[in-house]
């Protein structure tokens, strides 16, 4: 049930949509299994200026907290910038902890 939404300045390639899955399910705790990554391409404006930049929203039932949210920023811009030459000042990661009646999937909620 993790999910990360990832817009970006640029078409993220498909091979590293696969790491920040795996990243994702890591870092958080879960099965790989129930992780989506949603990558959109959008224009983005950050510090007053165009350019590469990315913007990530990550949403999880439990397993985020401040150790496991700063730990998937590293890792985030790490990739990020080691894939796509994006550096981590033009990266913003947000998280939210979503209740399990928030969630749902096949026909029913997770709660």
């Amino acid at each position: 049930m993790p999910m990360i939404n990832l817009k970006c300045s640029k078409k993220i390639p498909t091979e590293l949509l696969q790491k920040i899955s795996t990243a994702v399910a890591e870092t958080i705790g879960k099965p790989e299994q129930y992780v989506m990554v949603v990558a959109e391409q959008a224009e983005l404006l950050m510090a007053g200026t165009p350019g590469d930049a990315v913007c990530a929203e990550v949403r999880s039932i439990g397993g985020l907290n401040r150790t496991v949210n700063h730990e998937l920023t590293i890792k985030l811009c790490v990739l990020l910038n080691d894939h796509m030459d994006i550096p981590g000042e033009r990266i913003y990661v947000t998280f939210q902890s979503l209740e399990r009646d928030h969630w749902g999937c096949n026909g029913s909620t997770f709660g």
